[in-house]
C-alpha cells in the first residue's frame, strides 16, 4: 500500500476530496456505476519513474486514492502478477479495464460489501478476463472492493464489467501510438464523445496522474446505460497532458503500420 503521505498528496493533487468509501453498505443498493478505463502506458512510465505516478488520481477506489491500481506478485499460484507482461511489449495493451465501480448519487460510494458467500474469484474467470484486464490479482481485487457491492457473484459482476466495456468505442487515434501524444483533457474527451454518439460530455470524466493521462471515466445507469456522473468536479486541472505510447506497439487499428503521435 502507499503511504499515508502519498494518499494525501493524491486528493490534494485532484481538489482535496474527503469521501469515504461505505463498508457497511448492502450488496446492490448503489445508485450507478462508474465504468473506468485505464491508460496503461500511463501506468508502465510511473513503474519505471519509481512508482512515484502511481496514485495521482481521485476519490473513487483506495487504489486511486492510495496508488494508482498496482500489481502484486502472484507466485504461489505459479502465476505472474501481469505487469511483467503488461510492460514489457509482449502485449501492446492501450485502455485497459481498470473497473466497473457501484456509487452513490450524492453520498460517495459502497465498497468491500459482505456477502452470505466467500468472494472468491475461478482461476477460470480470471484467465478469461486478462484480455481486457491486465492482472489477476487486478481482476481479484476489481470483484472484492467493488463487485461485491454490486450485487451480483464474480460470473455476473465481469459479465456486465465485459459489456460496459465493449460497448464504448475507443477512438482509433488512441488504439497504438508509437510516440508520445501531447493532447488537452478536452480533445480526450471529445474523441469519445465524436465515436460515441450516446454519449455527452458530463457522461465522461478525464483523469491524470501529474500530467500524463490516466483514466477515462464513462458513467453508467445500474442497466449499462450512459447517463450523467453524479460527480461534475474536474480531475484533470492540466491544459495538456502526455499520453505515453503503447508498449509492443505499431500495428494500428486495422493492422497497417502506424505513426501516430505528437498532436491530435
Amino acid at each position: 500500500m502507499a503511504c499515508i503521505a502519498m494518499g494525501a498528496a493524491a486528493l490534494a493533487a485532484i481538489g482535496g476530496v474527503h469521501a469515504q468509501g461505505d463498508r457497511s453498505a448492502r450488496p446492490g443498493d448503489f445508485d450507478y456505476y462508474v465504468l473506468t478505463l485505464n491508460w496503461s502506458p500511463t501506468y508502465c512510465a510511473g513503474r519505471e519513474d519509481g512508482g512515484n505516478e502511481r496514485g495521482r488520481s481521485s476519490r473513487f477506489d483506495e487504489d486511486e486514492t492510495g496508488g494508482g491500481y498496482r500489481f502484486f506478485n502472484d507466485r504461489r499460484n505459479g502465476r505472474s502478477s501481469g505487469s511483467d507482461e503488461q510492460c514489457n511489449g509482449s502485449r501492446p495493451y492501450a485502455f485497459v479495464l481498470h473497473g466497473l465501480w457501484p456509487q452513490y448519487e450524492r453520498r460517495g460510494w459502497p465498497e468491500s460489501c459482505r456477502t452470505d458467500y466467500r468472494p472468491w474469484v475461478p482461476n477460470e474467470l480470471i484467465d478469461r478476463m486478462l484480455d481486457i484486464m491486465p492482472s489477476r490479482q487486478l481482476v481479484i481485487h476489481e470483484y472484492k472492493k467493488h463487485g461485491t457491492c454490486s450485487g451480483m457473484d464474480p460470473r455476473g459482476y465481469f459479465a456486465a464489467a465485459r459489456k460496459a466495456y465493449n460497448s464504448i468505442r475507443i477512438p482509433d487515434e488512441f488504439q497504438d501510438l508509437t510516440k508520445p501524444l501531447r493532447v488537452g483533457p478536452e480533445e480526450v474527451r471529445r474523441a469519445f464523445l465524436d465515436v460515441n454518439r450516446n454519449l455527452t460530455p458530463d457522461m465522461v470524466q478525464i483523469v491524470c496522474s501529474r500530467n500524463r493521462l490516466q483514466e477515462v471515466r464513462v458513467c453508467m445507469s445500474k442497466d449499462l446505460q450512459p447517463r450523467p456522473c453524479a460527480e461534475s468536479r474536474r480531475l484533470c486541472n492540466y491544459d495538456t497532458v502526455t499520453m505515453p505510447p503503447v508498449r509492443g506497439g505499431g500495428q494500428g487499428p486495422q493492422g497497417g503500420p502506424t505513426q501516430r503521435g505528437d498532436r491530435l
